[in-house]
């Protein structure tokens, strides 16, 4: 008798739930504040949700952060990083649609390409090590702006969610949308700020492009001086000594004036796709042959299965992928080591994966990877040239070919760079 009085009231304290989530919209607080309210109205209402958190899709540095939530240690999830396409989050965020997974099988499937290091934080963060027993997660989005996923979770068996949730959250999920893009119009009114940390950052950028621009042309200038000297006369082991050095920081200038120059077009949106069918195989080994300039430390592997299909893609570009990458590969593999460029073939995709034996990267690094500017953190007294830019110019050209590129690393056991490109049917269904 008190199961059907619940029922008979629930679309009364839904209805409720969402008047009070509507009006936040009206409400001074700032995002946080507002999004901490709407978990709040979710527990009031959802008795099977044992555990929540509003997943917000950061651009700059390309994943998911957690906004807001409710059964977590808070502090601890913040911790937390999802790539584009990683676990429930990515997938629903891709999708478009709201996903019910009604059984522990069906969450850890979706769960499966979750990276350790997001595993071991959501533990730490839940207390406990049991898995999700039923998950039910929206998409928030306004019309095709999407802005993140709203993930609800059951721990316990005897609580599950079911089809009579779905209207409920998805209103939600569009309040949570409304809320968010009003907060985000009302930082971009405050124009004045932004303008004074883009000024400020501005002025960083020039002095760290100057400092490393200067080092080369220091040297340059150091070994010429010195083969000109009249009352010295030099052996032709040692000019040729000098005159390799000096070409190898001009090649170490051009490099870096390239990264300006094309992160620059990025930036004005002027960088253009020209898709033609490609063996990347063939590419990786004209890169592969180029690594051999940097020394014979350095020992190049190319693996790919003999039936690695034709992708259709902009050759000048992709090319660039691969030397931007192996370029971040070999500057902190100072000892030298092999470097694996391998390809996967995948139902709707290739991944491309480069592999080196250097210093690693730190969890706290790999979220920021790809963001201009950022300077992967070494031991101390190792000086790593560059202007900041290979990585990130790499992103924008594996997204403008509709791909994706993340990193895995560990301190001291060398780093993974993988990059995926649709394969030409999956283009096909898009159009």
């Amino acid at each position: 008798m008190s199961t059907d009085n619940n029922n008979d009231k629930r679309p009364i304290i839904e209805l409720h739930a969402l008047t009070e989530v509507a009006k936040t919209l009206t409400s001074p607080l700032e995002l946080p504040e507002l999004l901490d309210a709407v978990m709040k109205k979710i527990i009031g209402v959802l008795e099977q949700a044992d555990v929540g958190v509003i997943m917000v899709w950061d651009q700059p540095s390309g994943v998911f952060r957690p906004a807001a939530a409710f059964g977590f240690d808070f502090d601890i999830l913040k911790e937390m990083g999802l790539r584009a396409g990683e676990s429930i989050t990515g997938k629903v965020f891709d999708g478009g649609q709201v996903c019910l997974l009604s059984t522990p099988e069906e969450v850890a499937q979706t769960m499966a390409d979750m990276r350790p290091f997001n595993r071991q934080v959501m533990t730490r963060a839940l207390g406990t090590e049991a898995s999700p027993y039923c998950t039910l997660a929206a998409p928030i989005k306004m019309g095709d702006q999407k802005f993140g996923v709203l993930l609800l979770e059951t721990i316990y068996q005897h609580k599950i969610f079911t089809d009579v949730d779905l209207p409920f959250v998805l209103v939600l999920a569009d309040l949570i949308a409304l809320i968010i893009e009003r907060a985000r119009l009302g930082v971009k009114a405050d124009a004045v700020r932004e303008a004074r940390q883009a000024e400020r950052l501005r002025s960083e950028v020039l002095a760290t492009l100057s400092h490393e621009l200067r080092m080369p042309l220091s040297t340059i200038k150091g070994y010429t001086t010195a083969l000109q000297l009249d009352e010295v006369i030099w052996s032709e082991e040692k000019r040729q000594e000098f005159l390799h050095l000096v070409d190898q920081e001009c090649d170490n200038m051009q490099v870096m004036l390239k990264d300006i120059l094309d992160s620059s077009l990025i930036d004005v949106d002027r960088l253009t796709v020209e898709r033609q069918p490609m063996r990347l195989q063939h590419l990786a080994r004209e890169v592969a042959a180029e690594i051999q300039r940097y020394g014979e430390s350095y020992r190049p592997v190319v693996d790919f299965p003999t039936d690695f299909p034709i992708v259709e893609a902009d050759p000048h570009w992709i090319k660039q992928v691969f030397r931007n990458v192996i370029d971040n590969a070999i500057k902190y593999s100072p000892q030298g080591g092999v470097i694996v460029i391998k390809g996967e073939v995948r139902q709707t995709d290739v991944v491309i994966s480069i592999a080196d034996q250097g210093i690693g990267i730190s969890p706290e690094d790999l979220i920021p990877l790809f963001e201009k500017f950022f300077r992967v953190r070494t031991a101390a007294g190792l000086h790593v040239s560059g202007t900041g830019l290979g990585l990130p110019i790499a992103r924008a050209i594996v997204e403008a070919h509709k791909g994706r590129i993340w990193a895995e690393s560990k301190l001291g056991q060398g780093t993974t760079v993988n990059f995926s490109l649709p394969r030409p049917e999956s283009l096909a269904d898009e159009k």
